[in-house]
């Protein structure tokens, strides 16, 4: 992986993720805080759904067209628009122009993240793949290790602005060793990718399937905040009829019914995130509010998990077994991903437990998360020929994208719900914690369907 052929692109590759990576681990870790500076504690689960919603734009967008004219151009055009959005958000005065800017760093996250695993399938050899997934995990582990540490000391002792800031000479780098290996790939991808499908009519093709998703997600998300019940039925049930057909057609077949193979794959990375980022987006919220933590100690059970994390993709990468064992390792990644919500959650919600137990928990699940997403995407990708590759990894990036998103939102909304009825900060989130747990049950029984059973006659 690093030998002279590919020495560059794999630095680049691994810088771009890292930068997705530190981004993301610092502003959860100081969104509280940025959500009172600016009076967004109301809408805070905006604070990540914006950034998510774009992203399902993003994705789809980049991974269709890497498969038509390879994965130069969508990946240009997403370190600009994630540089731009990182400009808007940093300087924003308002939380609405905050949420902008979050929007367009989410549809350079979401080109970032599906064209990091489109350029392994176009640029790796078949035996230096497997290898590069997991490595891609690795590119978490600095920014878990900094990144919270980071943001949280200057949200303490400065100002949270120059998060975003900071992010503009990282973006360079990683665009001047991305892109030049890029260029070079774009005729071989164009090429591997030819297809004489028909032209859909223009409501089907992927930009307005992808704002027609993004629609319906936010108009669910934002009805789930009212306070008016007909109303909130009402916003929800249309929000959910516009999203849903398009997202049948921005997925390949068989993903809305979890048809064992490509379909269960899908679903399954989605399940992983949901569970995995669902839970983390409000453990900064609890440690803070309800035990009383700083932002900076509350980031070290971010970095637990995502160190964690890399120790899994590892170790899965390394007893891989094949297709046969990978189902189970995936079964095990989701048990585990349970074990830590549980824990986490004794300790936010309750004072029986000390708080450091919180960054054992997490530990516990980034290790599970490691394993069972290394599994599931190794798994997948074997499925997928090469002229799929941009397609199938949008699809992945999506699933991961949209269940954050939506678990997310829900989350918001239960604070918003607790803060308008005079509840509690604790009952929400104990409603988080007991969907993303539930989630993982869900995922634990959909996991050996990660492969189509081969039929066996009947003797």
């Amino acid at each position: 992986m690093f030998s002279i052929p590919y020495r560059v692109l794999t630095l680049g590759v691994l810088l771009s993720v890292g930068m997705v990576a530190f981004e993301s681990l610092g502003v959860a870790t100081v969104l509280p805080g940025i959500a009172e500076d600016l009076d967004g504690l109301g809408a805070y689960g905006w604070g990540l759904s914006a950034l998510m919603l774009a992203n399902i734009i993003g994705t789809v967008l980049a991974g269709r067209a890497a498969d038509r004219r390879g994965p130069w151009r969508p990946m240009a055009l997403g370190m600009l628009v994630f540089a731009l959005g990182c400009v808007v958000a940093g300087a924003a005065p308002t939380w609405p122009l905050f949420l902008v800017g979050r929007f367009g760093q989410g549809l350079g996250v979401g080109s970032v993240m599906s064209m990091a695993y489109t350029m392994i399938g176009l640029a790796y050899p078949q035996h230096l793949r497997a290898r590069m997934y997991a490595l891609l995990s690795s590119a978490w582990t600095v920014p878990s290790l900094i990144g919270p540490a980071i943001t949280g000391t200057l949200a303490d002792h400065t100002t949270w602005r120059w998060i975003f800031l900071i992010m503009l000479p990282v973006i360079a780098v990683a665009a001047v060793l991305t892109l030049p290996p890029l260029r070079r790939l774009r005729h071989a991808g164009a090429a591997s990718s030819a297809t004489s499908a028909p032209v859909p009519r223009w409501w089907k093709r992927p930009l307005p399937s992808a704002v027609l998703l993004t629609v319906g997600t936010g108009v669910f998300l934002q009805a789930v905040l009212l306070k008016n019940l007909p109303l909130l039925i009402a916003l929800a049930v249309i929000g959910l009829a516009v999203a849903v057909p398009a997202l049948h057609r921005v997925t390949p077949e068989g993903t809305l019914s979890a048809r064992p193979g490509l379909g269960a794959g899908i679903v399954l990375r989605g399940i992983l995130c949901g569970v995995y980022f669902g839970s983390e987006a409000f453990l900064p919220l609890g440690l803070q509010e309800l035990r009383g933590m700083s932002a900076t100690l509350a980031g070290l059970n971010l970095s637990a998990g995502a160190i964690t994390w890399v120790i899994g993709s590892g170790l899965q990468a390394k007893r891989d077994t094949g297709e046969g064992g990978r189902a189970a390792a995936t079964a095990l990644g989701f048990a585990m991903l349970l074990a830590g919500v549980v824990l986490i959650a004794l300790t936010i919600l309750t004072s029986a437990l000390p708080s450091w137990i919180a960054l054992v928990g997490w530990g516990i699940g980034g290790l599970g998360m490691g394993i069972g997403f290394n599994a599931a995407t190794t798994d997948t990708f074997e499925q997928v020929p090469p002229d799929r590759q941009g397609e199938a990894s949008g699809a992945l990036q999506l699933a991961q994208t949209l269940a954050t998103a939506l678990i997310a939102g829900l989350g918001g909304a239960a604070i918003a719900l607790a803060k308008n009825y005079d509840g509690s900060t604790r009952t929400a989130l104990l409603s988080v914690f007991i969907l993303t747990g539930l989630l993982a049950v869900v995922g634990m029984l959909l996991a050996r369907r990660l492969r189509p059973r081969s039929r066996t006659r009947q003797c």
